[in-house]
């Protein structure tokens, strides 16, 4: 680059005396650097690609690159040429580029001014393929005013003749040698019609191309399987389809220049480099027949020759629930279909010198449990819409809390395909086992990449296969089922309704829809105030800068006034001048700029009287969270007496473990009297888990008097989470009356979360009679947060009945931030100073007791007198005095 040789000269002359080999290091560096930082910014705009059946804006001029369409899609076009002509020019003539290579034609429709217009056929004036106009844009004579000229872009079309003539002389011309060899491409011709065009400004026209011919090879008899008359090199017997896999495959074969050859769009691989079995295999599956008649899978999508291949070969994976594949060096594609497992992979299969990497359930960062996605609904306008989210409960619970990310289908225009694939790609998910096992070179060489194989009682998909220099083969595994595939359970997709023509905002002198109901704001401090809530339909017109509201009390002439600076919301609230338990009445006008005639709705009133002002109305919630925490800490102490250690010892045992015990005893007993000390450990391992554990007992009874004391300590660990804990419970017991102190220590670690708790509990029973307590201190890590809580229960009472107390503080966090609280669960709580001179602090029966208050801000709604005598109600402004 120039400018970087001469500001490198410069450079060198001023640090090296000018040295020539300064001047060409600094001047490459300097270039180096400028395409790097333009190569990070295209990477950025790259990434940025939303990859879609619909191209949405219009492009102008040449420095464009090159784009197609595979399937059907809606585009704008990219406007090469503009002319325009005759008297006071009411003739105009465009030219749009709708796709590169040779495209099937023109859906029998376009859109317009925001509305959906039929397409008309014209008889052909020329080299066209075929001519149209548009449905209403007609003069007083009946002929048409907006006429289209297609061009498919097949190899040797011809010029459009009329429109060299009618600009042969004007300055900017079309040229006799304009043919646009290889280009799907339009012309758009428009006489001006005040009556047509006038109010509404120039048409944007909005084109549903079904994009490009394509290449199947099931249909090409000089294939091995193949059967029909299209030839690789003879575009002319190629055919339009939505299959994703014949997208595929032509999109790595890629689109040519017809004259250099050289690859436009796409990889330009050979056939020689393609997996065709897989290819014809998933072909198949895309135009297999579901339950409702639809194919299987079908999409669409437009690519450009910058876009990133592997990109661009994710989006026809997806759109067919499946998986690229390269087997033994050749490119193929796994469709999302259930297949018959060729081999049963056994022990005596996998050589037991080699390690495997097993992993049946993901972790919990790469699973999610509630999945939603869009899809491009032809119905709302080529517009992106909502699917039915996919989740199941049961997987909630099991993952303890609710993961949801989203996968789009843009490229899927069919709501049924989209839903489908949303519900496939969830089940793919939950899934999810992974394993890398090595197997014998006979079982290895008897199976490749992408079949289906049992191994332990279950699927699984062969992912990769490896084969080092030694022929020592490894299998990488992906757990799989022909469930995922099934269609029991998923529902159709979601049903569109179109959209009704807009309004010419133009013409809009106010707010269309507009109505006034009443609603409530919480406050800062808690309160409800009564509020007055306007909506509208939000005006597609960026002159209207403001919606003005006018209201009043029913039956007052007295008018207020208020105004959303954001008209595209449709919605506003206003609390000015609205005061509690009255109906009102209400109407809307606009500000625009430029000025122009404004009118104002018909007035709305409300459907009831806005609502009274109400005080802390979040204590309720506050109420229902603390009551909730108490039962769960209850609930612990229930089961913190049952007995620990039986539980613990009961599942010891592990289901095909290998491991030891030693015990030891010393045992002293006279008549009714024993003491004895019993010592054991115990160590299991399993191929999943190991196992250690140490437990000691000492016992002196003598009749109905009893007295343990009882430790266990154990550690375990497997693949995923590590254990430890350490119980000790003291007992005294005399004729059925008993004393416990049972204190327990836990630290609990694995892929998802980190947990510590300490426990001590003490309980006395007498003759039917009962005193608990519980003091408790947790901290728990986990992604969605860190946790910490410290509690002390209390718990009294007879077999029929029983009193509860305590108070808990906690860490905890809710929508992803920290936040912390205290709760206290007491008949009546105290704050004194110790003074008897002072009183103290009381809540006591739900009233909060207090002598003397000094306060700043009070934010109230009724003061009333002890005695009744006077009243004064601040939301009303009202002053009662009774004699």
């Amino acid at each position: 680059m120039a400018i970087f040789t001469s500001i490198a000269t410069a450079i060198a002359g001023a640090l090296f005396g000018g040295s020539a080999l300064a001047a060409s290091l600094i001047g490459g560096a300097l270039a180096f650097g400028a395409k790097l930082a333009i190569g990070k910014l295209s990477q950025q705009k790259q990434q940025k690609r939303k990859y879609t059946a619909v191209q949405g804006e219009i492009q102008f001029g040449g420095d464009v690159p090159v784009g197609t369409l595979y399937g059907v899609g809606k585009t704008k076009g990219q406007r090469t040429f503009y002319a325009k002509w005759g008297s006071g020019n009411k003739w105009n003539a465009e030219v749009f580029v709708l796709a590169n290579g040779w495209c099937d034609g023109l859906e029998p429709y376009v859109y317009i001014y925001g509305e959906k217009k039929a397409l008309v056929s014209r008889p052909v004036i020329g080299n066209e393929v075929a001519n149209y106009h548009i449905e209403g844009f007609v003069n007083g004579s009946g002929d048409p005013v907006l006429t289209i000229r297609f061009y498919d872009g097949r190899p040797g079309q011809l010029v459009d003749q009329k429109l060299v003539d009618v600009t042969a002389g004007l300055g900017n011309k079309w040229k006799s040698t304009s043919v646009n060899a290889g280009i799907c491409y339009v012309v758009v011709e428009r006489i001006y019609s005040d009556k047509l065009f006038g109010s509404k400004g120039r048409p944007e026209l909005e084109f549903v191309l079904r994009g490009l011919r394509e290449y199947d090879p099931r249909k090409d008899s000089t294939v091995a399987g193949g059967s029909g008359t299209q030839r690789l090199n003879t575009p002319s017997t190629w055919v339009h389809t939505k299959n994703p896999a014949v997208h595929r495959l032509n999109y790595q074969l890629g689109l040519r220049a017809l004259l250099s050859g050289r690859t436009l769009i796409g990889e330009g691989k050979s056939l020689g480099q393609i997996d065709l079995a897989t290819y014809f295999v998933a072909m198949n599956v895309c135009d297999t027949l579901r339950a409702n008649g639809k194919k299987t899978y079908e999409c669409s999508l437009f690519v450009s020759g910058d876009d990133d291949h592997t990109e661009v070969l994710k989006q026809f994976d997806d759109a067919m629930a499946g998986y690229g594949l390269n087997r033994r060096g050749l490119s193929g594609v796994i469709p999302g279909a259930p297949q018959i497992p060729v081999k049963d992979l056994t022990a005596a299969d996998i050589p037991v010198d080699r390690a495997k990497d097993v992993q049946f359930r993901p972790s919990a960062f790469e699973r999610f449990n509630h999945l939603s996605g869009q899809f491009t609904s032809i119905e709302s306008m080529w517009n992106p819409e909502s699917l039915k989210p996919v989740y199941v409960n049961a997987d909630i619970a099991a993952d303890g809390r609710n993961r949801q990310t989203s996968i789009d289908f843009l490229q899927v225009t069919d709501p049924d395909i989209a839903q489908y694939l949303l519900n496939i790609r969830y089940r793919q998910n939950r899934m999810g086992g992974k394993a890398t096992v090595p197997v014998s070179r006979r079982f290895g060489l008897a199976v490749q990449e992408g079949e289906w194989i049992t191994w332990r009682g279950k699927s699984w998909l062969i992912s990769e296969w490896r084969a080092d220099e030694r022929l020592r083969i490894t299998l990488v595994l992906a757990e799989t089922s022909a469930a995922i595939y099934d269609d029991d359970g998923i529902e159709p997709g979601p049903i569109v309704i179109p959209p009704t023509p807009p309004i010419n905002p133009s013409l809009l002198s106010t707010v269309q829809n507009f109505n006034v109901a009443v609603g409530m704001i919480n406050g800062a401090q808690g309160y409800d105030t009564p509020a007055l809530v306007f909506t509208w339909t939000p005006p597609d017109d960026p002159t209207i800068t403001a919606v003005r509201f006018v209201y009043q009390l029913e039956g007052n002439t007295e008018l207020f006034e208020d105004q959303c600076t954001s008209p595209e919301d449709g919605l506003f609230r206003t609390t000015k001048n609205v005061v509690s338990g009255k109906v009102y009445n209400a109407r809307a006008t606009i500000t625009t700029v430029p000025d122009r005639l404004r009118t104002f709705t018909p007035w709305k009133t409300t459907a009831q009287p806005t609502g009274l002002q109400t005080l802390l109305t979040g204590l309720q919630q506050l109420q229902d969270d603390a009551l909730n925490r108490f039962k769960e800490l209850q609930q612990e102490m229930d089961e913190f007496f049952r007995p620990r250690l039986v539980e613990l010892l009961d599942a010891f045992s592990l289901e095909g473990a290998v491991g030891q015990i030693e015990r030891q005893q010393i045992v002293a007993t006279i008549g009714d009297a024993l003491a004895q000390i019993t010592e054991e450990r115990r160590v299991r391992v399993s191929e999943n888990e190991a196992t250690a554990q140490l437990l000691r007992y000492l016992q002196a009874s003598l009749g109905t008097t009893n007295a343990r004391l009882i430790t266990e300590e154990m550690a375990r660990a497997t693949a995923d989470s590590a254990l430890a804990s350490s119980i000790t419970s003291i007992d005294a017991e005399v004729d059925g009356n008993l004393a416990r102190l049972i204190t327990e220590e836990t630290a609990r670690a694995n892929g998802d979360s980190a947990l510590a708790t300490s426990i001590s509990g003490v309980s006395a029973d007498f003759n039917g009679r009962f005193a608990q307590g519980l003091v408790k201190f947790e901290a728990v890590a986990a992604p969605s947060g860190v946790d910490a809580r410290f509690s002390v229960m209390l718990r009294a009472g007879t077999n029929q009945s029983f009193k509860v107390s305590g108070f808990y503080i906690e860490l905890y966090t809710e929508g992803g931030v920290q936040k912390s609280r205290m709760a206290i669960q007491v008949d009546q709580f105290l704050v004194f100073s110790g003074s008897s001179g002072h009183l103290p602090f009381a809540f006591e029966n739900g009233e909060l007791k207090l002598a003397i208050a000094n306060i700043g801000t009070v934010n109230a709604g009724l003061l009333q007198s002890l005695n009744g005598k006077m009243k004064i109600d601040l939301n009303t402004g009202t002053i009662e005095i009774f004699s």
